[in-house]
């Protein structure tokens, strides 16, 4: 899945809104066994460049959601008023 092009169908002011979402989801999952260090390193030079809430950091932060907790990600989505995201997302094999 091309998660920067999905990023790119959410509206600059909700960015970190769902940024902070997501990453909610990934520090209280129980299911943290899933996560790559790939994708754990990604999220965390995000962080440390200070680009987490940016389209970049939502991308990462998207992947890992979604990987580790695909069914509320999908849910806060429609939630957030993103439902075309969580349309697109559906369609691209979640």
């Amino acid at each position: 899945m091309d998660y920067p092009k999905l990023v790119e169908m959410v509206p600059e002011d909700k960015l970190g809104m769902l940024s902070d979402q997501l990453l909610n989801f990934i520090l209280t999952t129980k299911n943290e066994a899933k996560m790559t260090t790939k994708l754990a390193s990604c999220m965390l030079s995000a962080m440390q460049q200070k680009l987490i809430k940016s389209k970049v950091g939502a991308s990462v932060l998207l992947e890992a959601a979604l990987l580790l907790e695909p069914e509320k990600t999908l849910a806060a989505l429609n939630e957030m008023q993103l439902a075309n995201l969580a349309e697109e997302i559906k369609k691209g094999g979640m």
